[in-house]
């Protein structure tokens, strides 16, 4: 079994939702069913990281450990980076991202980029995909793609349509052409502490300000990222109140 644990960035502060992981979802805040999930992976540990006594709360009423962080951190990478400080974890220490508005987040999945890492010790991140079957899909520049080597290392991520077919796209637009290898990246990762430790002192680069894409700092430093691909799509995270409603209209998770 891989050794890893979970850190669940949450913040109270949204911009769209806000105090989202105290929202109620069958029964009990978002960031309960989180660490629920988090906690049925098989991690070693489970670690809420944030900055508001709220949600700290939450956590602890669930038995589950807590890190307050700085309420200035601009991503959740940056937040999990401040937990690692804390705990002096060592560089090969693996440590898994379960964002805290992913309360339908499949444990398997939780485990498979912790597994994937530690098959990949050239990588200093692991995350995951799946692939595209519908052509929306691809041309959205909401769903984030990703392609990737023959060993399983990513190339790329981009908002933009990639690999394009260029030759079955001049002439016809309306289906994807078969054994097109798009895949949509999932927004989970794994880290090596090490890399952690390193990430608030990379400079931002210029194709991650323009896609918007904060993994693309991790590669246009030189660190390689393993994706592994799973066969289909997790359910949605909550971003709005009309996702909390979605959510609310699913089955508890078990």
């Amino acid at each position: 079994m891989t050794s890893f644990v979970v850190v669940i960035p949450a913040r109270f502060a949204s911009t769209r939702f806000p105090g989202k992981p105290l929202a109620e979802l069958h029964g009990k805040p978002i960031v309960a069913h989180v660490i629920d999930r988090a906690r049925e992976s098989g991690a070693d540990e489970v670690v809420v990281a944030t900055d508001d006594r709220r949600i700290a709360e939450a956590a602890s009423a669930c038995g589950c450990s807590v890190a307050m962080t700085r309420a200035s951190h601009a991503t959740g990478t940056d937040r999990i980076a401040e937990v690692v400080a804390q705990r002096g974890w060592d560089d090969d220490f693996l440590v898994v991202n379960a964002q805290g508005d992913e309360p339908l987040l499949p444990p398997a999945l939780i485990r498979d980029v912790a597994s994937t890492l530690e098959a990949h010790p050239e990588a200093a991140i692991a995350t995951a995909c799946h692939p595209i079957a519908d052509v929306a899909e691809f041309l959205d520049s909401n769903a984030v793609k990703v392609v990737f080597d023959n060993h399983g290392y990513a190339l790329y991520f981009s908002r933009a349509p990639i690999p394009w077919p260029r030759d079955q796209f001049a002439g016809d637009r309306s289906r994807l052409p078969e054994n097109l290898p798009a895949h949509r990246h999932i927004g989970i990762y794994a880290y090596r502490c090490s890399f952690l430790r390193e990430y608030s002192r990379l400079e931002p680069a210029a194709i991650e300000r323009f896609e918007s894409l904060e993994q693309l700092r991790a590669l246009a430093n030189g660190y390689r990222i393993a994706v592994s691909v799973t066969a289909d799509a997790p359910p949605p995270g909550i971003d709005t109140p009309e996702d909390l409603d979605r959510a609310r209209g699913r089955s508890a998770p078990l």
